[in-house]
């Protein structure tokens, strides 16, 4: 499905000097990590004494410390650490500066500065310990596309890349950049995924697959960031929101939607979208039916804080603020009735609206609303493996998938506070950060 992306690769070429691995990755290698505590998320237990042998980069056992090791093997002595799966953020923009009170922002900046901003994200969140995120669109077409090959093919560092390519919204909707004087007109590439039609959702669908997206992002209803739309105000019907579902189910792949009012919600799943992102004003209704449908919840519960703290003291537009203020407690509330209905749910914060690199700050957030820390830490790996199909190579420690690999110091379980200060980071058998 996915076509090469070849714009931008003079631009990110230039940042491989600033963002080499600490050690290149050696194929033949057998590396031996031994593990004082092994985060076992398929079976939501905390193993002692454990040794994560790995080939390459892949994993080829987990096996007791007092197991012989593989001759040879370089032995990694993380006794004192807390060792989990690389970290998962499904909820992620990695393209350009992070949110400030100037909403035309991405227009003053070129598609390179936009790109060269991208490189610096995306080894902030990998040194963060995110080795795989769902980004989930940027205003700038196929950007993210760019950066996730540019990741691929080891141009740059940076955690595994799932992309939307563009953001399929009504024009003047949730998708747009808004704010421009009527007689400005906004580039084609900052419009590509602009449809008002079922049969405009179809076309733009087909053509944001067909120029290299991994899936589809669509946005069922108005934003708390975008000026003059209603977050609890839906923009698509349901017949429009399912031609996106099926187009995209052609291409194999599916759909998210970005959903803060209920009615929006519930056209959304009950037009098969795969994950429901923010969910900010759901009722018990739509909690149900994504409970029945088996729909993900994707929800950045820590965000209204950020947002409301450093909006503040930026004077971000005071319509972004009053929806932030409007949205931030029900979605917290909603989040907490969602867990105790069994509805899946995976980790996603929107980082790019607060700085990269601070992924983590949502653990503790997803425990004081209801999850239990091991519901946490899944919700941040198998359970975000699973909602972006890959859990047969990311998501947990176990043989056969990439040594993708995240150890803090200490028992992490007891505060997930902790995972902010991560001492380790693996990915695909290569340290980019450790002892």
């Amino acid at each position: 499905m996915r076509k090469p992306i070849v714009r931008l690769a003079a631009v990110v070429a230039v940042a491989c000097a600033l963002t080499s691995p600490a050690a290149a990755q050696d194929k033949g290698q057998v590396v031996a990590i031994r593990a004082g505590r092994l985060v076992d998320v398929d079976k939501s237990e905390v193993l002692r004494d454990q040794v994560i042998v790995i080939r390459g980069d892949r994993i080829e056992a987990v096996q007791p410390g007092s197991s012989k090791l593989p001759a040879g093997a370089r032995v990694i002595d993380l006794s004192k650490f807390t060792v989990v799966p690389g970290l998962i953020d499904c909820h992620t923009h990695l393209i350009g500066d992070i949110q400030s009170a100037d909403v035309l922002l991405p227009l003053e900046r070129s598609e390179a500065q936009e790109a060269m901003s991208g490189v610096r994200n995306a080894r902030a969140t990998l040194l963060a310990g995110f080795t795989s995120v769902r980004d989930v669109g940027t205003y700038r077409a196929f950007v993210d596309a760019a950066l996730r090959d540019a990741i691929d093919d080891g141009t740059v560092v940076g955690p595994r890349m799932e992309v939307a390519g563009a953001y399929v919204t009504v024009a003047t909707g949730a998708g747009e950049v808004v704010g421009a004087a009527p007689d400005v007109t906004i580039p084609f590439g900052f419009r590509f995924g602009v449809a008002n039609s079922a049969d405009e959702v179809r076309a733009r669908v087909r053509a944001i697959l067909n120029g290299g997206a991994d899936f589809i992002k669509i946005l069922a209803t108005g934003a708390v960031l975008t000026r003059g739309t209603n977050p609890g105000a839906s923009e698509y019907t349901e017949d429009e929101i399912r031609a996106a579902v099926e187009q995209a189910a052609e291409y194999g792949t599916f759909v998210a939607a970005h959903a803060h009012g209920a009615e929006g919600i519930k056209r959304a799943v009950r037009a098969g979208v795969r994950s429901i992102e923010h969910g900010s004003l759901m009722d018990d209704e739509a909690i149900a039916l994504m409970r029945k449908q088996g729909t993900w919840l994707v929800a950045d519960i820590y965000n209204g804080d950020y947002i409301d703290s450093v909006g503040r003291v930026e004077k971000w537009p005071a319509d972004i603020l009053r929806k932030n203020t409007e949205t931030t407690e029900t979605q917290r509330a909603g989040f907490r009735k969602a867990v105790a209905a069994g509805v899946r749910i995976a980790y996603g914060t929107d980082s790019g609206v607060y700085p990269h690199g601070l992924n983590a700050r949502q653990l503790p957030y997803m425990v004081k609303y209801g999850m239990t820390p091991m519901e946490a830490i899944r919700s941040a790996t198998i359970n975000a493996a699973q909602l972006m199909r890959r859990e047969d190579r990311v998501g947990s420690i176990a043989p056969g998938k990439f040594a993708d690999l995240v150890a803090v110091e200490g028992d992490a379980m007891a505060d997930l506070r902790s995972f902010e200060r991560v001492g380790f980071v693996m990915k695909g058998g290569v340290v980019y950060k450790g002892p």
